[in-house]
């Protein structure tokens, strides 16, 4: 299958093709299968950094579809590493399901690019959901000591079931539901914010595009974060 004008985009900007091969699927929970891969080299040749994440290429009538997922246990040695699919409605979704052994997939590594602030923070402020929870516990499993305040927006009951987690320092999970296309969202984290942003403290954004902007330009224009202590990236787009 050939990448459409995307793939032609990311040829351009120095992506990396490689082909995956499934190694298992794990229903993790009514809404989330992890599924294990071999890697094609691509671990070898790319690195590994936390949060990374590759996109995926999906079949979708005859047309490429892709859809970027964060990396879970990457191994470079073995070449192996999982994924974990919040079974949204779509070509995606359905691939997941129906995955099994020895099925191969393409991807494309481009873009996923994050290095840990240096010097390491005193405290972490970190704003996801679903499908930024494997970008959280990689984020908090690379600074295991460093105490963090994570804001958890759920559009599902059984999200909770799979909140942040990672490391040996306290981590504050605050559910927050998904109500007004993330707005709720919103109006929790700017009133908490203030107290507890300090010239020490790093905040990472990672939700639906529109929250993370709204939430980015709060930080850096009322809040005064500089850019080295702040880092937000949209995962999905609001229908």
């Amino acid at each position: 299958m050939g990448h459409g004008w995307q793939g032609a985009v990311l040829k351009l900007m120095r992506g990396k093709d490689f082909t995956l091969t499934v190694r298992s699927n794990e229903r993790l929970s009514e809404r989330v299968h992890r599924l294990s891969f071999a890697d094609g080299g691509m671990l070898r040749a790319t690195g590994v950094h936390p949060t990374m994440w590759a996109r995926l290429w999906f079949d979708n009538g005859g047309r490429p579809h892709q859809r970027a997922y964060t990396l879970v246990h990457p191994d470079p040695v073995e070449g192996t590493f999982d994924l974990d699919f919040v079974l949204h409605p779509g070509r995606a979704g359905e691939w997941a399901r129906g995955a099994r052994p020895g099925d191969t997939i393409e991807a494309t590594v481009q873009g996923s690019e994050f290095t840990l602030p240096d010097p390491p923070p005193s405290r972490l402020l970190i704003v996801g959901d679903a499908a930024s929870r494997p970008a959280i516990d990689s984020l908090l499993g690379s600074m295991p000591h460093t105490p963090a305040t994570i804001w958890y927006e759920t559009s599902h009951p059984r999200d909770g079931d799979h909140a942040p987690r990672g490391g040996a320092a306290s981590r504050e999970v605050i559910h927050a539901p998904r109500r007004d296309k993330g707005g709720h969202l919103v109006e929790t984290v700017r009133a908490a914010l203030p107290g507890l942003v300090d010239d020490t403290a790093y905040l990472w954004i990672a939700c639906d595009t529109a929250t993370t902007r709204t939430l980015a330009s709060f930080a850096r224009r009322q809040l005064g974060m500089p850019k080295e202590r702040l880092h937000a990236l949209g995962y999905w787009r609001a229908a």
